[in-house]
């Protein structure tokens, strides 16, 4: 089997990336390990930029998305009986965020993808990526249990954080960053309405809870928890009675309903540098994890294959590989900016068992400068909607 773009991944970045190659005329190959279900129905986050939402529509897969998704102006940061909402448009020169679950994203791309006759192949593990310091890399899978393999110009690495691609460059050439959070957060989704306009941050000593949405009907509500916690000690009236604690605000009344799932998922912080190396170019998860306060993963991973989309263009259309040859630097800069912004602000929200008393007003005395202070407001305003793009 012969492509020029080996893409292994069938999540939002190698869809996208799969989508933005056939919309440039260049021919792609998409390798998945799970089935299509597993892929469609795997939650994960739903927070969009607008250079996220701009990015979909410009490959024709917005059409759901616009008539679905929820645009939210702002936040509301709530602590110690205080609620500060801050407004995105006024703070960013108009820019806002968008609802739209990732899970409705991957089943946009895919049928759209299928509609055009792509070459993606589910239930088919990548067992090898080999040459890439050459001209000539090659991927080997398994289809039905017997190996192929997909010879390429090119590989997208897009398949995660536990993914086959990161390991293909030499040891001796990455070099990773990781910090491992000392909590955890237990997410569900219940067939209940919003209780809240916008998403609502909260801070109190029994923890970080957080308050977002899937849809109209549909509400997804965090808790900060212990990285052991176990689901079975978390019981449906346990997480409502310490949702009510930690959302609580005089006059506001959280709407329960009945839990569709629920989940634990750890805190890391994570980079692996460089992201490309000879012929295979990381993506998304494959290079990078940030802790989901900051609502910067999939947005990371959007921006990750616009800028590959673009480099593969001048490639193989104008003979040029100064694209690829800077699309490492020129990701990591905007990959850095996230990290940072987005373990600013779980250190800012979660409470933490081994603080002092020193570091917890400290802590206190931080939340009340964003809530009160305009410049604050603007930074964290400004990070929050997406404050770099990389070119």
């Amino acid at each position: 089997m012969r492509t020029r773009v080996a893409i292994i991944g069938a999540g939002p970045a190698g869809l996208l990336l799969s989508q933005l190659l056939h919309d440039r005329g260049i021919d792609a190959v998409l390798l998945e390990a799970r089935d299509r279900e597993y892929c469609e129905h795997r939650q994960r986050a739903g927070m969009l930029e607008q250079a996220t939402v701009d990015v979909l529509r410009e490959a024709g897969a917005a059409d759901r998305l616009d008539r679905e998704g929820l645009v939210h102006h702002g936040i509301h940061l709530r602590y110690a009986g205080r609620d500060r909402h801050i407004d995105f448009p006024s703070r960013t020169g108009g820019r806002s965020v968008t609802v739209y679950g990732q899970t409705e994203i991957v089943k946009d791309l895919i049928a759209k993808r299928v509609a055009q006759g792509a070459r993606m192949y589910f239930d088919a593990p990548v067992t090898a990526i080999e040459g890439i310091d050459g001209d000539a890399p090659r991927v080997r899978f398994l289809r039905d249990g017997v190996e192929e393999v997909l010879e390429c110009d090119l590989v997208a690495g897009c398949d995660g954080f536990h993914g086959v691609s990161r390991g293909a460059i030499p040891a001796d050439v990455l070099k990773t960053y990781e910090r491992v959070h000392p909590f955890a957060w237990l997410g569900i989704l219940a067939d209940v309405a919003p209780s809240t306009d916008d998403l609502i941050y909260a801070h109190s000593e029994r923890g970080f809870a957080l308050h977002s949405m899937r849809s109209r009907a549909v509400s997804r509500l965090y808790l900060q928890v212990d990285p052991d916690a176990d689901l079975a000690d978390w019981p449906d009236e346990r997480i409502w009675a310490e949702l009510r604690e930690r959302l609580a605000l005089p006059g506001w009344t959280l709407d329960e309903g009945p839990i569709r799932e629920r989940s634990i998922t750890p805190m890391r912080s994570f980079v692996a540098e460089p992201m490309s190396f000879g012929r295979l170019f990381l993506a998304g998860d494959a290079a990078h994890i940030v802790p989901p306060t900051g609502a910067k993963g999939l947005n990371l991973a959007v921006a990750d294959v616009r800028v590959l989309a673009r480099a593969c263009g001048e490639f193989f259309l104008a003979g040029s590989r100064a694209g690829l040859d800077g699309y490492s630097d020129a990701c990591l800069r905007r990959v850095w900016r996230a990290e940072q912004f987005s373990s600013w602000m779980t250190t800012l929200l979660h409470a933490r068992v081994d603080a002092s008393g020193f570091d917890r007003r400290c802590q206190e005395a931080e939340l009340a400068y964003v809530a009160d202070s305009s410049a604050a407001m603007d930074s964290l305003a400004e990070n929050y909607v997406g404050y770099t793009w990389a070119d």
